[in-house]
Order: structure tokens, then sequence, then C-alpha cells
């Protein structure tokens, strides 16, 4: 019965140290590698474990590409893993390259990689060009008339500009400006119009893929359309401004006209009262002149009287209608 307990005991610690062993060791990794003719040992499936790399991350990629005829080690494809790239695209990549007849190196794939583009597709645009539609451009040509037009930018990535070169935001925006200024230069929009593949030409011979990770291989023209006049607007906003210019210009100048009125009024204010001043000094000297002796009694009534006389003979010829004899004498 001990014996029985003891052999137990001894099966379930062998059954629990091979299923420790087997859950450490991917054995069966290890097996489709040898199936496969892949020559890896079982240390180095340990010695990732230890390093913390997923060895099927590592296994299954080389396998594609010893059995696609790429010379690619096991240290090359840890090492990338550990920089943060994704070994299987970039050995899809090169499996492409090379049923594509395109040079592409590892160390070459794996920097595309770590920069941030996905090599497989730029190595899938090598062979099946991509097109880019750029938005509705908006122009002006020589006559002020507003062109639109859309164009279609067919471009081949390059993979040797592929690491540090611009990308598609770079196409487009210049291909937008050179939109504008292939229009711009139109004498009439008419002409853009009857050949809208001047633009394409023109912007074509530009070298605008310099500096980029694409190469153009066309741009076509897809739409071209015919905005506002924008002269006639610039014309009419001109007309407007100017027309309001004069307005205040013909506002300050009635203002300094009131001012003026209101000024000379003042004036003739001022001038009245220096007459009625000097009128108010006449009885004071009439006096002074009474009291020296200058001017008699009777003088003094006799003007009286006069002054007296005129204001009547002035009354009663206000009141007194015209006569006829009166207007002829008037007229003559």
């Amino acid at each position: 019965m001990g014996f029985t307990i003891g052999m137990l005991l001894i099966v379930a610690v062998v059954f629990i140290f091979l299923a420790v062993v087997l859950s450490f060791v991917p054995l069966g990794l290890w097996i489709s590698a040898l199936a496969a003719g892949v020559k890896i040992g079982i240390f180095n499936l340990i010695g990732m474990r230890l390093r913390r790399v997923p060895p099927h991350k590592i296994v299954n990629p080389l396998i594609k590409a010893v059995k696609a005829g790429l010379d690619v080690g096991v240290d090359k494809l840890e090492a990338h893993y550990l920089a943060g790239g994704n070994v299987d695209r970039v050995v899809n990549a090169l499996i492409a390259a090379q049923r594509a007849e395109i040079p592409l190196t590892f160390e070459r794939a794996a920097a595309i990689d770590l920069a941030g583009r996905n090599v497989l597709e730029a190595v899938q645009m090598s062979v099946n060009p991509k097109v880019i539609e750029t938005p509705v451009v908006a122009a002006v040509a020589k006559d002020g008339i507003e062109v639109k037009a859309k164009a279609r930018v067919t471009v081949r990535a390059n993979i040797d500009r592929l690491v540090g070169g611009a990308g598609e935001e770079t196409i487009i925006a210049r291909v937008g400006e050179g939109i504008v200024t292939t229009v711009g230069s139109a004498e009439s929009h008419k002409a853009v119009l009857e050949n809208p593949d001047s633009i394409s030409r023109t912007v074509l011979n530009k070298g605008l893929d310099s500096g980029t990770a694409f190469e153009i291989l066309s741009i076509d023209i897809a739409d071209v359309d015919v905005g506002r006049n924008i002269g006639a607007q610039l014309q009419t906003d001109q007309a407007e401004a100017d027309k309001r210019i004069a307005q205040a210009r013909a506002e300050e100048r009635r203002a300094m006209a009131v001012a003026k009125e209101q000024e000379m009024k003042a004036m003739v204010q001022e001038m009245r009262a220096k007459v009625v001043e000097a009128e108010a000094e006449v009885p004071k000297a009439l006096a002074e002149a009474l009291r020296q002796g200058k001017l008699g009694v009777l003088d003094y009534y006799n003007m009286k009287n006069i002054i007296a006389d005129t204001q009547m003979r002035d009354s009663i010829s206000k009141l007194a209608p015209k006569t006829d004899d009166d207007s002829q004498h008037n007229k003559e």
C-alpha cells in the first residue's frame, strides 16, 4: 500500500515537472521549425523566453522567410522585435519585394518599419501605384474669373526615400500650389477650360516629388469648373469703399459748415451787443453835453422832435399800401 502511494507521488511530481517544462519550453514551435527545415536550437527558444520575447513571433516569420529563400537570421529578427518593430510585416514585405524583383534588404525594411511607415504597403504601392485625389483647388485667372479644379495624382512609393521623405499631404499641397500658379498665369479662364491638360503638364514639369517618399507618375485633371467673378466683386467692393469714403468726407464738410454757421451767428450776436452798448452811451453823451453847455435845451428838443417825426413817417410808410404809380415809379 505504501509503495503504491509512493509511485503515485512520483508520477504526480514528474507530471507537474513536465507540465512546467513544456509550458516554459516551446517544444511545439521547435518541432515545427525542424519540420520546416529551420535550424534553431531549443536553447535559443528558452533564451527568448528569458528575454521576454514571444517565440512564436520570431519562429513563424523565420519559417516564412526560409521557405521563401530569404537569408534572415534569428538574431536580426529578435533584435528588430526588441526595438519595437513588427517582425511579421517586415518579413512579408521582404517576400513581396523579392517576388516583385525590388531590391530591398532586411536592414532597409527594418529601418522603414521603425520609422513608423508601413513597409509592406510601401512595397505593394511600388508594384501597384496609388491614386491620390486632391480637394477642389480654387484659383483666379488674369481676367478675374475663378477656376475650380480637382486633380488625381498617380504616385509610386520610392523605397529609398521612405525614411525621411515627405508624405501624401506634401504631395497634395504641392499639386494645389502648382494648379494655383498655372491658372493664375493664364490670360483668360477660357484658355484653362479649353486645355485643362496644360495644368497637368505645367505641374508635372515642376518636379513636385523631390524630397518626398513618392514618385509622381502622372497628374490628371479630373474636374474643372468656373467659379465666381472675383475681379468684378473686387471692383464692386472697391467702389463701395470709395462711396463710403466720399460720404464720410461730405459729412465732415457738412459738420464744418454747420460749425462755421454757428460761429457766424455768435459773431452777429456779439456785434449786436456792441451796437446796443454803443447806443447806451448816446444818452450819457447828451447829458454830458448839456451839463457842459455844448448843447442847448432847444437844440435837444428839436432833435427829439425830428426823431419822433422820422419814426412817425416810417410807421406810416409801412402801413400805407403801394399804388400803381408808386410801383411804376419804383420800376423807373
